[in-house]
């Protein structure tokens, strides 16, 4: 591939389908916005997990949620490989 071009796996998403991650709902003590917060690292690249957070926020979420040993988003994906970038995304968002 060209140095120039960026590398792009999958098809875009759109808005909709971005917020369908704001339907999930936990089956255990977990807080429903950590859960969410947890599907949409899973299942989104970082570009559209960026856009996820617009939806997240707007919908009245908050990111203080923990699940039910007391562990926040951070807690829970710091120590993967790729989390870094979705993390300072979460703290961006906090403000």
């Amino acid at each position: 591939m060209r140095k120039d071009k960026k590398q792009l796996i999958g098809d875009e998403i759109g808005d909709a389908q971005i917020k369908l991650f704001l339907d999930f709902e936990p089956a255990d003590t977990t807080s429903p916005s950590l859960h969410k917060l947890i599907k949409a690292y899973r299942g989104l690249r970082i570009d559209d997990f960026e856009r996820f957070l617009v939806f997240f926020v707007e919908a009245g979420h908050d990111f203080d949620g923990k699940d039910e040993h007391g562990n926040d988003f951070i807690a829970l994906v710091s120590d993967q490989r790729n989390a870094e970038d979705y993390i300072e995304l979460i703290r961006k968002a906090r403000g």
